[in-house]
């Protein structure tokens, strides 16, 4: 079962001002990978992560494509404990991009300030990952989905 816990909440939440946004992996249909940072990456709801898109590069186009996703979260020296091996998380899902106003601006109040103030016009759209496996940085399943 996948219930994303106010502590990863926390951790995603801080990583942008510790120095280290998440990376988002993706891969276009012909399996293609690439792999992004994302200051705005949050829990969205306790099954699915969001991100604001504002860069419209590779992660974007990628997505349209192929929604496999994986989004790597790692904070050893940060300002909270993640007490998974590698201080590390994976989480593996499918992503979207959000088409109704209510998921859009919901995931914009997540994205933080400083991610917000890069996208004054809010030009940009919302990501949803549908989180299916979270591992930690060796490999052991954290949480799967059903």
């Amino acid at each position: 079962m996948i219930h994303l816990t106010d502590e990863m909440r926390r951790w995603l939440e801080v990583a942008p001002d510790d120095g280290v946004p998440c990376l988002v992996g993706t891969s276009t249909k012909d399996g293609h990978p690439q792999i992004s940072p994302k200051g705005s990456v949050a829990v969205f709801d306790p099954e699915t992560l969001s991100f604001w898109e504002r860069s419209f590069r590779s992660s974007y186009d990628a997505i349209a494509e192929n929604p496999h996703t994986v989004v790597y979260m790692r904070n050893p020296h940060g300002s909270v404990e993640i007490p998974h091996r590698g201080s590390a998380l994976r989480f593996h899902g499918e992503a979207r991009i959000a088409t109704s106003e209510a998921d859009r601006q919901r995931a914009w109040d997540l994205s933080g300030k400083s991610e917000q103030e890069r996208d004054p016009e809010r030009k940009g759209v919302a990501i949803l990952i549908r989180v299916d496996l979270i591992e930690d940085l060796g490999g052991a399943v954290v949480m799967k989905r059903d």
